[in-house]
């Protein structure tokens, strides 16, 4: 880009003030920001906003995007709206904040996607090489390795906003990237280690069809070259489909079959992948250095703190893909077993009067409130709907009705008559009660109210939360203060 071209930053969220303070820092003048809120709602704290035009309000885009000869957009913003496919015709350069730092980005990088578990996988990969580097201790004469103290980096849809850190990244960086299908949709580039979870369906709302979706998905491992590496979880045929894609290696991760890669056998981790932790990515890029061993044991899953077996399948990622970059078993292990996982996924509140209070208001899709559930033996009352995004519940729902430990069904927001008509068909013989779009003072009230000593209340949605909190952490934090205090 040069300095004197006029440049579109379409939404003005996290990804947007990215996007301005990395242009202003380099002397980009000629910016226009664009955002359907009014200028008086924007959260201009911490940003020089000086010499920048906006355009706000319910009518931002009635002139259209033409003219502009970049467009930032925010993964908000759907990728072929009629504003931006005209503005593309007329030669303007669409890009994003991820697109435009993988570009410029120069050293290591490891990209997770999946329908579920990035943000956790993300995190626990992070987490391992953190505790690798800066602790190996390599002589100068050791060729084959790249210096101990390698920064490494959280970014994407988690961590530090990508472009706030890519000034302080060189070719000895590692950073791991956070990918969701909306900033995947139309990359150019790949992450050198791509981690691809369960690829199922969500944001039916947002995406044309679920082949768009996945075609989205697939970009991260779409322009690997032979050098690459893929770690891919084989336990999905969707996910599996991706190792196809690209020329770059294949590892997978398993919960139940032995892969080449890392995976669960009679609840132990195996990884088969050389478990001395002497190669970095540049070792395994060596093709004829065999590095695959029979198999060894990290661990046992019973302890892991992070619960349910859907968790084997993150973690067995992050091994693979921390692996791959160079970790060392010692230091997995470490992490491994005493990471806790993070806010909003299946997050322990606390016990009160004898009932377990579990938040798991990330959990957006029914997939996921599906492995919520497996994940506990103990009686069950669930706070289950919110927005509909357009998603399928029949299995969700068929998968429910078989599970004698769940005892109670509080049905809340938009989704709730929808939900509810399908438990009646497939027959859900426990307690239902409709609370529609209350506060969660009363949805905590009647949890505390129908749930037994000994049980457990688990908030686990399966649906965003748009249509009564404003995202996903409003919903969960207020669920965790009234449990704790109201």
């Amino acid at each position: 880009m040069n300095k004197d071209e006029k440049i579109a930053v379409l939404g003005f969220g996290v990804e947007g003030k990215d996007v301005l303070n990395y242009l202003k820092k380099h002397g980009f003048e000629n910016i226009t920001v664009l955002d359907k809120k009014n200028r008086n709602e924007l959260d201009l704290k911490g940003i020089d906003a000086s010499g920048i035009k906006f355009i706000t309000g319910k009518d931002y885009l009635k002139n259209g995007l033409a003219g502009y000869s970049v467009i930032f957009r925010s993964p908000g913003f759907y990728r072929y709206i009629p504003e931006i496919i005209k503005a593309e015709k007329g030669g303007s350069e669409i890009t994003s904040n991820i697109k435009y730092f993988l570009e410029n980005y120069k050293g290591l990088s490891i990209g997770v996607t999946g329908t579920k578990g990035k943000g956790t996988t993300s995190t626990l990969i992070y987490e391992i090489l953190r505790q690798v580097y800066p602790k190996q201790s390599r002589s100068a004469q050791d060729k084959s390795l790249k210096k101990s103290n390698r920064e490494i980096y959280l970014t994407g849809n988690i961590g530090s906003p990508p472009l706030s850190i890519l000034d302080s990244t060189d070719s000895n960086s590692i950073v791991i990237l956070e990918l969701s299908s909306f900033q995947l949709i139309d990359l150019n580039n790949s992450p050198n280690i791509a981690v691809v979870l369960n690829v199922t369906s969500d944001h039916m709302d947002w995406h044309k069809n679920q082949k768009e979706y996945v075609d989205a998905k697939k970009n991260i491992v779409r322009f690997q070259n032979k050098d690459d590496l893929k770690v891919i979880n084989y336990d999905y045929g969707t996910s599996k489909s991706f190792a196809d894609t690209s020329l770059s290696m294949n590892y997978f991760f398993s919960k139940e079959k032995r892969v080449q890669g890392v995976y669960v056998k009679d609840g132990k981790i195996i990884t088969s992948i050389h478990p001395a932790g002497v190669h970095s990515f540049d070792y395994v890029q060596d093709r004829s250095v065999t590095h695959e061993v029979s198999g060894f044991e990290v661990g046992s899953v019973d302890k892991l703190l992070l619960r349910g077996k859907h968790n084997w399948e993150n973690v067995c990622a992050a091994i693979c893909a921390s692996q791959l970059a160079g970790a060392d078993i010692n230091s997995i292990k470490k992490t491994v077993f005493s990471f806790k996982g993070l806010e909003h996924r299946l997050e322990l509140v606390g016990v009160i009067n004898g009932v377990t209070y579990y938040n798991d208001s990330f959990s957006t899709n029914p997939q996921t409130t599906i492995a919520a559930v497996d994940s506990f033996t103990e009686a069950i009352t669930l706070v289950l709907g919110g927005y509909d995004k357009g998603l399928a519940f029949d299995e969700m729902v068929k998968h429910l009705c078989k599970k004698k430990n769940l005892q109670n069904i509080i049905l809340i927001g938009n989704t709730q008559n929808k939900l509810n008509k399908l438990l009646r068909i497939y027959e859900f013989n426990s307690s239902i009660v409709k609370l529609g779009k209350s506060d969660m003072t009363e949805i905590v009230a009647k949890c505390k109210e129908v749930t037994k000593k000994g049980g457990v209340v688990l908030l686990s949605p399966a649906c965003a939360s748009f249509d009564m909190f404003s995202d996903y952490k409003d919903r969960g934090d207020q669920f965790k203060e009234i449990v704790a205090y109201g």
